[in-house]
């Protein structure tokens, strides 16, 4: 390949990532409330397209994009954006190298639920490890208050392992299965415009 003809690619490639890491940041601020202090939204939708079309290293550059946005006018002290980006990159760079090696649509189903169980292992760790004693730490949050919100959904609730395997781990099951159905749906109608190569 000529010097011209990557050039070309690579300016290419960078104007699909633009245009996903926009669209990834402005899906981050379409949050749906599910359960305790967890919400819904599919910002990661963009990165996963991107890691398919791309590979991994333009999904993972879409997800810290979308981040760094959202730190300007963060809530969280800069916690939530930590951990959206490690549990985004969990969900992406697995399905995107598998599906780099297989581009069909089944292959495109089994890429989305190897990131799939990815994502929930490492929320489950992120949260225990990461996010929640951040929280306490950078938003004074004792874990009274947290477990609380734990409990209010789930009166046995004692105990930050509880709180991760009881709802954090099935929330993420919800958001992985969500991610998924909504990539699968617009597979056959973006996987064009995805893999069509500059120039063209």
């Amino acid at each position: 390949m000529s010097q011209t003809k990557r050039n070309t690619n690579a300016m290419f490639n960078l104007t699909r990532c633009g245009l996903l890491s926009a669209m990834a940041v402005i899906l981050f601020y379409i949050e749906i409330p599910v359960v305790a202090f967890y919400k819904l939204d599919l910002s990661t939708l963009p990165a996963i397209l991107a890691g398919f079309a791309m590979g991994p290293i333009q999904g993972v550059a879409v997800i810290i994009v979308k981040n760094l946005v959202h730190m300007l006018g963060t809530s969280t002290a800069c916690v939530g954006e930590l951990a959206d980006i490690l549990m985004s990159c969990a969900f992406v760079i697995p399905a995107s190298l598998y599906y780099r090696r297989h581009k069909d649509r089944k292959s495109a189903l089994i890429a989305m639920l190897i990131g799939s169980v990815a994502m929930v292992v490492v929320s489950v760790l992120v949260n225990y490890f990461i996010l929640i004693p951040a929280y306490q730490v950078l938003m004074n949050l004792p874990l009274e208050v947290i477990i609380g919100m734990g409990q209010k959904v789930f009166g046995f609730i004692d105990t930050t392992v509880e709180l991760v395997l009881a709802i954090t781990a099935p929330f993420n099951i919800l958001k992985a299965a969500v991610l998924s159905l909504v990539t699968y749906l617009l597979y056959k109608r973006v996987s064009p415009l995805l893999h069509q190569k500059a120039g063209r």
